[in-house]
């Protein structure tokens, strides 16, 4: 795959991840502001999706470059974020907040990787039912 598509397919797909994650904290982030669920929901939907996405490419390795850059590269990419999640954990901290930044980091990290876990589940799943 060429460079210029490589770049198009990253920058179609973090164009689309990027604005999901903006409006996920525009709709969630005011319900409970001790823990942004936002940025949590960002997290957690795409470490499901990239569980997703990582065993749909390795069961189907046909798929195009394209796609794998576009969805695990761009979009995901740009959904997730570490820097977001990072600010606001110090943010805690800073404020003397010290649990809400431990149940931050726990939801955060054991979500995201029980996330993973499940969304390949799925997938092994999702093709066990169409075999």
């Amino acid at each position: 795959m060429s460079i210029p598509a490589s770049i198009l397919a990253i920058a179609l797909g973090a164009a689309c991840g990027a604005n999901l994650r903006w409006a996920l904290g525009l709709a969630l982030n005011a319900l409970f502001p001790a823990l942004p669920p936002g940025t949590l929901v960002a997290n957690l939907l795409g470490a499901g999706l990239i569980g997703m996405a990582i065993a749909t490419f390795a069961a189907m390795p046909e798929l195009s470059p394209f796609w794998k850059l576009a969805i695990v590269t761009g979009f995901l990419g740009a959904l997730t974020t570490f820097s977001t999640f990072s600010a606001e954990i110090f943010t805690q901290i800073q404020s003397g907040r010290l649990g809400w930044a431990f149940v931050g980091i726990a939801a955060h990290v054991a979500g995201s990787l029980v996330m993973t876990g499940l969304g390949m589940g799925a997938v092994a799943l999702l093709r066990q039912i169409g075999r």
